[in-house]
């Protein structure tokens, strides 16, 4: 992880750097301990003493405990809806999707599954756990449906979708449900996104390296979205060439 910027670009102060280390620091402990001990086993007590750090900083940065050892759960849940966000001009929500799928694979991405055999053996073995990773999926299947609904609206010659204005957001607590189709397209996507983390996963588990785990799963991945490709080839393509 890179300490030069934020997510916005900007130079982080010096306390976002402290706040990021402290972050990282609990975070590693708690992996640590959940490893050697067992997820349900370890206190959140136990991770602050790890850490050096009050309980109290532990649950200002990680509300939930699963999350100690899930770190990456928002990247997680907003994966699929920014790889359409920022799909390139002519390119459809599918091939954003499939092309973030396939580079993860080729890089052995934890945010699809890839991890050491003792962290993967470790949520396995918690129930809250593989709990916290069946909603972390649908929480990012519905990210990805609100995505490719706005993706889907028509928009005006210069980009703007209609009745809305560059200083206005696009969404707002009053907007209507997502429709349909972008629901429909959301379950599909988001299906073999996340039937590829579990294969991922079980391989792991299995222990299998790396390298042979994407060598087995990608070339079924490229085919799972060559099935989809008829139905939803020409769906949210972003404008332009």
């Amino acid at each position: 992880m890179t300490e030069s910027v934020t997510e916005t670009g900007a130079t982080p102060t010096l306390r976002e750097l402290n706040k990021r280390r402290t972050r990282e620091a609990i975070s590693h402990a708690a992996t640590r301990l959940f490893i050697e001990q067992g997820f349900d086993r370890t206190t959140i007590a136990e991770v602050a003493t790890a850490a050096g750090v009050a309980k109290m900083t532990v649950t200002n940065h990680f509300p939930r405990k699963e999350d100690l050892l899930l770190d990456l759960h928002e990247e997680i849940v907003g994966r699929l809806a920014r790889s359409v966000a920022e799909r390139a001009p002519g390119e459809s929500a599918l091939a954003a999707l499939r092309r973030d799928c396939l580079a993860g694979l080729d890089r052995h991405d934890p945010r699809l599954g890839f991890s050491g055999p003792a962290f993967a053996r470790t949520v396995a073995d918690s129930p809250v756990l593989v709990a916290r990773l069946r909603e972390l999926h649908e929480q990012s299947e519905t990210a990805l449906a609100r995505a490719l609904a706005e993706a889907a609206r028509p928009t005006t010659a210069t980009g703007t979708p209609p009745d809305t204005s560059p200083d206005i957001p696009v969404s707002t607590p009053a907007d209507p449900p997502v429709d349909f189709e972008s629901r429909v397209a959301a379950g599909l996507l988001a299906a073999v996104d996340r039937t590829v983390f579990t294969e991922v996963f079980r391989r792991l588990l299995a222990g299998e390296e790396a390298a042979a785990i994407t060598a087995a799963v990608r070339p079924s991945a490229v085919r799972a979205f060559d099935r989809l490709e008829g139905s939803l080839g020409t769906f949210a393509v972003r404008p332009g060439s």
